[in-house]
């Protein structure tokens, strides 16, 4: 690993961040990375969370910085991590984002369907690696958890990941909500690794509960919230309409790095076009789609006009949480309230009143459960977490039921 000379970056959260090798510049200098100072980590967050303005190329850095930590953690504790492992782990790291689209999960299939964006980051990594010559196919072996010592996509992809360590401070940080603050520092010296796993040494426990009660709080205050969703399901809506419009040759302004992805499908599977079409996406960001719908404010359809100026003017769908056992009865009494001047046809209501569920799990103990390490009688004992913790099955899932309808339904005292 070709070490950079003094190449560093200020972070409001850590402070100053290394770039540990000349590879590693080069990749953050490439225009498929830069791109991510235009994907909005929180999507449209910062409608009730002013300061929510934070990028996904803030997250990248920060995450990188945060596995640098934990290797040398690790290699501290006697783990054997080559030089050729730690710049792929950290290049594995960096580019586990690079696939979000506009406005990152908010915007995931509406835009490319039946394809995630850690399928697209795979695709972007092999692009890069045919780029730089094969450097960064350690990398690519160890973010698709085909290489040999496990522990190194653990620290990538797990329930105690470098990844989350970070988003949570991060979105804590950005948004104000300080309930979502983790002690990261802690939590990576904590880390070890056990029969080629990655785990907790037994003294670490409690910093992990805390931890997954912060998660907890952060998915019922930000990525929950239910005005977020109010915004991001009309989002959703707005690409619907957009999308329809152009399929029937109805012309509707669009950037030309949109125009594309709304008048077909592009077929992100495809093989034979991936590099065209990997093309294509590198260009498509946050102001792309916030260009639109500025512009989409005057557009001619109702519809499209309309669900605009609300993300604009921030005029958004009220919403209210509702019992799953009520809503088809709440559902059709809203839509009957539905003032005609909104829609000319039944089939239209289905964007100004709408039904949203909600369902996360904080931890799941069967997929990639968290194993804490203890030392008794000078013998290494394994352990799951939750018996450790007495984990509540019933507290560890979220599922919110919400009624979503125009601003203009007048909704009757109590009725929901």
């Amino acid at each position: 690993m070709k070490k950079t000379k003094n190449k560093i970056l200020n972070d409001p959260i850590y402070g100053f961040i290394s770039i540990p090798s000349e590879l590693i510049y080069k990749i953050i200098e490439h225009t498929y990375f830069q791109r991510l100072r235009r994907i909005s980590q929180l999507g449209l967050s910062y409608l009730v969370y002013p300061g929510a303005h934070h990028t996904r190329f803030h997250h990248a850095i920060g995450a990188m910085h945060l596995m640098q930590k934990a290797i040398l953690v690790l290699k501290n504790k006697g783990v054997k991590i080559n030089v050729d492992e730690e710049e792929g782990l950290l290049i594995a790291i960096l580019l586990h984002d690079i696939g979000h689209g506009p406005f990152s999960h908010a915007l995931e299939h509406s835009l490319v369907k039946n394809i995630s964006h850690e399928s697209i980051s795979i695709e972007f990594m092999k692009e890069l690696n045919s780029i730089f010559q094969g450097e960064l196919s350690l990398a690519i072996k160890i973010f698709q958890n085909k290489y040999k010592k496990k522990f190194l996509h653990q620290l990538i992809s797990s329930q105690i990941d470098v990844d989350r360590l970070d988003y949570l401070n991060r979105d804590s940080f950005y948004s104000g909500v300080a309930e979502g603050i983790v002690n990261s520092t802690r939590i990576i010296d904590m880390y070890n690794v056990f029969n080629g796993n990655l785990v907790v040494d037994y003294k670490g426990i409690y910093t992990i509960e805390k931890f997954l009660l912060s998660r907890k709080l952060m998915y019922l205050q930000v990525y929950m919230h239910k005005t977020v969703l109010s915004a991001e399901h009309t989002l959703m809506n707005i690409l619907k309409r957009a999308k329809y419009l152009a399929s029937n040759n109805i012309s509707i302004f669009s950037t030309n790095n949109l125009k594309k992805f709304l008048s077909s499908e592009i077929n992100m599977n495809d093989k034979k076009n991936i590099s065209e079409n990997l093309k294509l996406f590198s260009k498509l960001d946050d102001y792309d789609i916030m260009i639109s719908i500025k512009e989409w404010q005057n557009s001619n359809d109702h519809i499209l006009s309309c669900l605009s100026k609300q993300i604009i003017q921030r005029k958004l769908h009220k919403i209210h949480e509702i019992d799953k056992k009520d809503s088809k009865y709440i559902f059709n009494q809203t839509v009957k309230k539905l003032n005609k001047k909104y829609i000319k046809k039944k089939s239209e209501f289905e964007y100004f009143v709408f039904l949203i569920q909600t369902k996360h799990k904080i931890y799941t103990p069967k997929k990639n459960p968290i194993n804490v390490l203890s030392n008794k009688k000078n013998k290494f004992e394994l352990n799951s977490i939750e018996k450790e913790l007495n984990f509540n099955k019933k507290q560890n899932t979220i599922i919110k039921n919400f009624i979503c309808y125009h601003p203009s339904i007048r909704r009757i005292k109590n009725e929901f």
